[in-house]
């Protein structure tokens, strides 16, 4: 008997996947839907897809998805957007991998650009500064609650505990680049996976997984075969788009340096993110403050406020950071017109690396899966994401709890003390409320910032704002 052809066919585990296993049109569309509900950091848009693919769907087993999200945690990048090329390539071909991964970082891109603007024109006026004064102290809360969920995951072991400590220090103290501190951890990491095996050893995941077959069962393999043509031909083309529109600008633009200084910088960033987005921001923060002049010391806070209030990964802030700095170093270009152009180019060269790890990595995934010196090396650089996210919470914590710091410059010691006589009693107050509301009852960060935004409304409300 014919198959009907508008039914999707699920596969047995001795069979090998096709392209467009369902129609690309009710692929796209589900995409879409799920890129309209990407709020709350990676754990939020992983359980979005982890709710719709696997469970409302069943496009996908359970271990099928862990497998994919085991894979994508080892690539530098937002996972949860490579979690959506992989998902979305294993259904239906590379044309899937690139619509999922486009869909899942348009609705964010196009609201963060929209909310940017709003701050260059009105980020100075009373009503705006009272609602950053609010925000501000509740991202500090929504940091140090990270720190909290990846530090109970990560440091299982005292000698994990210790690789955290030591990249807090080495940041905060000592001012080692960032690059440097991530390479260190996966070596160390590699070293104790040598000494001792079971330090990387991840939990079990439960076998259950209830409900009717899923199209693509747990043991089928897509049929695309790694192969080294498939391989050369991904990473030049990739690699071309990547770079072109930086070199664009670099032939074409010569009367600021930004545009070039931007894609340079953040093309660097897109391929160090390991840990997700907090991990980065702290390097991110210190160039384009310090170095770049991009933005004020209190700023990139609240590029961060707005970016936890936008659908799509948390590593958007990088377009906040763009659109600021260009506005401000626009050169012959209008300055709106430049704000824009930079970020978009920024956010390509954001994204563009990680459609090209996942499509390039993705047939190699089952080796991947089980190779054992490359999870103790992820061990040791999750262990050293706790102590890069409080190094962020440090630096947020400094610029916006006090009104002024000095730098302690000693050897090899480098670091910024804040001048203990200007610290703002509003900005303390609202993060005790954040860190009471986040520990004591379990509120998320979008419930959080809304209170207190609140609180910095009413501030302004009854006295001057900060």
């Amino acid at each position: 008997m014919a198959r009907d052809p508008h039914v999707p066919h699920r596969l047995r585990p001795e069979e090998t996947a096709v392209d467009d296993l369902i129609p690309l049109r009710e692929a796209t569309r589900t995409w879409f839907a799920i890129s309209l509900q990407t709020f709350g950091g990676p754990a939020g848009q992983i359980a979005v897809m982890q709710h719709k693919l696997v469970d409302e769907k069943r496009w996908i087993g359970q271990q099928r998805f862990l497998h994919a999200l085991n894979f994508c945690t080892l690539l530098p990048g937002p996972e949860a957007q490579q979690l959506a090329i992989y998902t979305g390539w294993l259904l239906n071909g590379t044309r899937g991998g690139l619509i999922a991964g486009g869909l899942f970082v348009l609705p964010g891109v196009v609201a963060l650009m929209a909310l940017s603007a709003v701050y260059v024109r009105f980020g100075e006026t009373d009503f705006v500064s009272a609602l950053f004064a609010g925000v501000a102290p509740a991202v500090i809360a929504i940091v140090v609650s990270a720190i909290q969920r990846i530090a109970r995951r990560a440091l299982a072991h005292r000698a994990l505990v210790a690789i955290a400590v030591a990249a807090f220090l080495a940041l905060t103290v000592f001012s080692v680049p960032f690059p440097l501190v991530v390479l260190a951890a996966g070596v160390v990491g590699w070293l104790l996976g040598r000494w001792m095996p079971g330090i990387s050893a991840g939990q079990a995941h439960g076998a259950t997984d209830p409900g009717p077959p899923p199209l693509i069962s747990d043991d089928t393999l897509h049929h695309e075969l790694p192969s080294k043509r498939r391989s050369l031909t991904i990473l030049v083309v990739g690699a071309v788009l990547w770079m072109a529109p930086v070199a664009a600008f670099a032939l074409l633009v010569s009367s600021t340096d930004v545009f070039v200084d931007q894609g340079l910088f953040f093309s660097g960033a897109a391929v160090v993110t390991f840990g997700g987005a907090y991990a980065v921001l702290s390097y991110v923060a210190q160039q384009a403050v310090s170095v770049y002049h991009w933005l004020a010391p209190g700023e990139m806070v609240r590029g961060l406020a707005l970016a936890e209030t936008t659908p799509g990964p948390l590593i958007m802030v990088v377009q906040f950071v763009a659109f600021v700095g260009a506005y401000r170093h626009p050169g012959a270009f209008d300055p709106w017109v430049a704000a824009a152009l930079a970020s978009l180019l920024v956010t390509w060269v954001t994204f563009v690396p990680c459609f090209l790890f996942v499509l390039l990595g993705a047939p190699y995934v089952e080796r991947l899966r089980h190779n054992p010196h490359l999870r103790a090396a992820l061990t040791g650089v999750t262990a050293a994401v706790v102590g890069v996210i409080a190094n962020l919470a440090v630096f947020f914590a400094l610029h916006n709890l006090f009104d002024r710091a000095h730098e302690v410059d000693r050897g090899p010691v480098r670091l910024d003390v804040p001048v203990v006589s200007t610290w703002d009693p509003v900005a303390f107050g609202i993060t005790g409320v954040a860190l009471a509301v986040m520990f004591g009852r379990g509120w998320g960060p979008m419930r959080t910032l809304g209170l207190c935004a609140a609180l910095g409304v009413v501030v302004y409300a009854v006295g001057p704002a900060r």
